[in-house]
């Protein structure tokens, strides 16, 4: 298929900017593959849904204040976002203003961290080490910010509330530099709900990376790579799921980044396989599901390899008509808006 058969009309007020003042007040648009049909209902119905036995599977990674603003040696203002750590206190990150930032360019970030840029990458990217007197950990807590999405527009500073908002309720494992965002409908209370019925829930997990917020470069989906993450599956939770393939009860991925590392740590027979891996899985229309029965999303950017995901899921008719009607009924879209539950 076309990435052009991917689009659609977003007017920009529908893009959250901001969270819900509840979590699990977010409208939920449930999809029928059977019925090819949908329904408007809200997150707090969700357990309604569910059946004694199936398996809800949440991703537990934590995402990290990646976000930078610093001071060069001529008192030029610049921001680095940390995508990935290359060594101990040597990250690849994305540089802004990057003209600024050549390497041998020294950045303050106040008295207890200062950083060296040392390389510029084929991709533009600088390769950045990291000194601190104290835990770098520790510093990047209390000084770096919440990597919000492109299209949440904060000003620098005004972002501690995202600090908690940003992040599910079930975090654990830290190391994402973004939510995962259908895990943020979720309260305590949902998930004791969830046990009582008698579902089971499982976790795993998976560094959501700066490859979430890149686009689709291709017009041909067929030549379409999305870029590997790091994910473990616990034996417990391998157990969990074998089990109820075993038994055909319903597995429910959280997500999208949840449905990757599922559908990647699977053996020639299609058991899930427990341990670290890298989730190197680009699921496009040719793909036919080996783990995932049912699919809790939020509604993702026009010609995105998420929206490839969730239309290869669903069926890309009903999915596609199924977002035309949540942006007539003024559904909130992306990071911190409404969501979907695919049966």
């Amino acid at each position: 298929m076309l990435l052009s058969e991917f689009a659609y009309d977003l007017p920009e007020e529908l893009i959250a900017q901001n969270p819900l003042e509840k979590r699990e007040n977010s409208r939920m648009l449930t999809v029928s593959r059977a019925g090819k049909s949908f329904l408007d209902e809200h997150f707090y119905n969700f357990p309604q849904f569910l059946k004694k036995g199936d398996i809800v599977v949440l991703n537990n990674t934590k995402v990290f204040p990646a976000r930078l603003f610093g001071v060069t040696e001529t008192g030029a203002r610049v921001e680095l976002f940390l995508v990935r750590e290359t060594e101990s206190q040597t990250w690849e990150t994305l540089a802004r203003p990057a003209r600024r930032l050549q390497p041998g360019k020294k950045i303050s970030f106040g008295e207890n961290l200062m950083a060296e840029v040392l390389e510029t990458t084929v991709e533009g990217r600088r390769i950045v080490r990291f000194e601190t007197g104290e835990n770098f950990d520790d510093v990047l807590e209390a000084i770096g910010q919440t990597p919000l999405p492109p299209y949440i527009k904060r000003e620098e500073g005004d972002s501690n509330a995202d600090k908690n908002r940003y992040q599910t309720v079930f975090a654990k494992q830290r190391g994402a530099v973004a939510a995962p965002t259908a895990g943020l409908h979720f309260t305590s209370e949902i998930l004791d709900q969830i046990k009582n019925l008698g579902a089971v829930i499982a976790e795993i997990t998976l560094h959501v990376g700066y490859g979430t917020f890149e686009p689709v470069r291709v017009s041909d989906l067929s030549e379409h790579r999305v870029m590997p993450e790091r994910c473990e599956i616990s034996d417990q939770t391998a157990h969990f799921l074998n089990e109820a393939k075993s038994e055909d009860r319903r597995v429910i991925a959280v997500g999208t980044t949840t449905t990757r590392a599922l559908e990647s740590s699977i053996d020639e027979s299609g058991r899930v396989i427990p341990g670290s891996r890298s989730a190197d899985l680009t699921i496009t229309p040719a793909y036919r599901f080996k783990v995932v029965n049912g699919l809790l999303t939020n509604f993702h950017l026009p010609q995105s390899s998420l929206l490839v995901l969730v239309s290869t899921f669903g069926g890309h008719e009903l999915i596609m008509k199924a977002y035309r009607h949540a942006v007539e009924s003024r559904y909130r879209f992306y990071s911190y808006g409404d969501c979907m539950l695919i049966f």
